[in-house]
């Protein structure tokens, strides 16, 4: 084998890494988008939940005092 050869062989090789190594890197660019996505989602839905949980206990605090209020004037 000439050196020129061996040359050709470990550039044909790096080249071949280089390549998988370009699709892994877009893999884990589209996986970390859509796990951007996931976790955007998942915190508005959070924010919405902690909304209805703030609304509830609202309702609740308004019933408890109605209910004080008629054991009070009964």
């Amino acid at each position: 084998m000439k050196p020129s050869d061996s040359a050709q062989f470990e550039l044909a090789a790096l080249s071949q890494q280089l390549d998988r190594l370009l699709e892994h890197v877009h893999r884990l660019n589209e996986e970390n988008r859509s796990l951007r996505h996931s976790q955007e989602q998942l915190a508005s839905e959070r924010a919405g939940l902690l909304a209805r949980n703030e609304q509830a206990r609202s309702r609740v605090e308004a019933m408890i005092q109605r209910l004080k209020a008629l054991e009070s004037n009964g």
